[in-house]
């Protein structure tokens, strides 16, 4: 059994290293620092001692095993559920850019499109409405509201590519 001050000790030179990689395994924090928790009760209640040059390797296998026999037990659905969850928030930063971008172009759209441009185009792309509907709308042909909005989208992304 080791004393409490040598497992303070491998605790605190260890445990950076053992939560990051455990975290990166199983992407749950709670989860990561409950398989941390266990090894080093494990180690605690073992009559094992590695070495001192071989602990640091014995710490993280431990922490490799215990992730690995956590992600075994959870069922197709959590490990599902976990991925999804680690995409999300790759997923809000995009989110975010693309919205950004989006309002820009609803800025450029309102200061820059001349009439009827600037109608149309927020009327497709605001209101969603099918070309045959702001054509009744606005009392116009379907093909010449197709030839406003070619021409602003055409402005939109010639402004976008500089």
């Amino acid at each position: 059994m080791i004393d409490k001050t040598t497992l303070q000790r491998l605790f605190c030179r260890h445990y950076g290293e053992m939560i990051h990689l455990a975290r990166t395994l199983l992407y749950a924090d709670e989860e990561a620092e409950d398989v941390v928790q266990d090894v080093f009760v494990r180690l605690m209640e073992s009559d094992l001692r590695p070495s001192d040059d071989k602990m640091h390797a014995y710490l993280l296998t431990a922490v490799r095993n215990g992730c690995i026999n956590r992600i075994r037990q959870k069922s197709l659905t959590e490990r599902v559920r976990d991925l999804y969850a680690a995409d999300v928030a790759t997923d809000a930063c995009f989110a975010e850019e693309r919205m950004l971008l989006l309002a820009s172009v609803r800025e450029f759209a309102e200061q820059s499109l001349p009439e009827p441009h600037g109608t149309i185009f927020r009327l497709r792309f605001e209101q969603g409405l099918k070309l045959r509907e702001i054509a009744l709308q606005l009392d116009m042909n379907v093909k010449t509201v197709f030839k406003y909005l070619s021409q602003s989208i055409q402005r939109v992304q010639i402004h976008f590519r500089h």
